[in-house]
């Protein structure tokens, strides 16, 4: 059975590599890595290393390299399918039927284009006259036009339906518009419309830098809430979420630590200020999924929240590198 990508991708972000190999290896810490006797070879000094931030153990003694699904069918004998099933199982996760399978990938690939035509449209939008007012707020804010195309930054027009009728010309249907958050619906909404409307808008990516959700900033004072976030979709679940976190990987593993801001441009501060390293959680108090995927960025986290009620509030009080307050030191 050929399993979509999708569920391969979420099995892996919920198991880090070294807690499946480390049921069958004895494995230790060093530094960014974990290390022990190689399963593949008579061995008595380590040449064997599981990364977790990478996703994948090596061993320097016969070659083997792979992720976890490649660590059970190599070494406890289980056929890919059957490797699936186990961590999917240990996981939680519900694998789908075959032709359930079949549907979600295609699925899966339609509603990811319609978030990169999207973000397209918003970049372009950022660009025209019609972004004048945001690309002022982030000249004000210091925020460079590099950061701008780093970050994928865009603008959502003030028009009810400009995405909408974007999209539509695209070729997208207004049911996978509606599936991924891009319009608000109801009974009681006769017609269906952007739910983003003249708001800087952020890209929100998964760990594969692949654009899954969008947060957007109000731009005129009396709007509200001020952060808009995409709602909970097929493609994301806003507590299981890092923004930043497919840009800030490999430079949290080279630096052994990953910073957590607040928020968006507390991300863009830091990483301007050279700390390429930062993620943010997406307007909620840090969650435990959250947490799991700090913990496979990075071998020490460091908590940057703001130090009034809400920072305080995001911060798990049995963190011991919580340290709220000291975003009050960036602009």
């Amino acid at each position: 059975m050929r399993y979509p990508a999708s569920i391969l991708d979420e099995i892996r972000a919920a198991l880090p590599v070294s807690s499946v190999v480390g049921r069958h290896v004895k494995l230790r810490r060093t530094g960014r890595e974990h290390i022990g006797l190689s399963p593949f070879k008579h061995e008595k000094t380590p040449s064997f290393t599981v990364n977790d931030a990478k996703g994948f153990y090596h061993c320097f003694a016969t070659g083997e390299h792979g992720d976890i699904f490649d660590f059970l069918t190599k070494t406890q004998g289980l056929s890919f399918p059957e490797a699936v099933e186990r961590l999917a199982m240990e996981a939680g996760i519900e694998l789908p039927k075959p032709a359930q399978a079949e549907a979600r990938e295609a699925e899966g690939h339609r509603l990811r284009k319609l978030m990169e035509t999207a973000c397209a449209f918003f970049q372009d939008m950022l660009r025209s006259d019609a972004g004048a007012e945001a690309r002022a707020y982030l000249e004000r804010r210091g925020v460079t036009a590099a950061e701008i195309e780093a970050f994928h930054l865009g603008y959502a027009p003030a028009g009810r339906h400009a995405l909408k009728e974007h999209l539509a010309v695209k070729g997208f249907s207004l049911y996978d518009m509606i599936a991924v958050g891009m319009l608000v619906s109801g009974e009681d909404i006769p017609v269906a419309y952007d739910r983003f409307r003249s708001r800087l808008i952020f890209p929100i990516t998964d760990l594969q830098g692949r654009v899954i959700a969008f947060g957007g900033r109000a731009l005129d004072p009396a709007q509200q809430p001020k952060y808009l976030n995409s709602p909970d979709t097929p493609l994301f679940r806003k507590g299981t979420v890092l923004f930043n976190a497919a840009r800030a990987r490999a430079a949290a593993h080279e630096r052994g630590t990953v910073i957590v801001a607040e928020g968006y441009m507390d991300v863009l501060a830091l990483t301007r200020a050279g700390f390429p390293n930062a993620v943010a959680p997406l307007g909620t108090a840090l969650t435990s999924d959250q947490m799991q995927i700090l913990w496979r960025l990075a071998p020490e986290p460091v908590l940057c929240f703001d130090g009034d009620s809400a920072g305080t509030k995001d911060t798990p009080n049995n963190n011991r590198y919580a340290n709220p307050g000291c975003l009050g030191l960036i602009v």
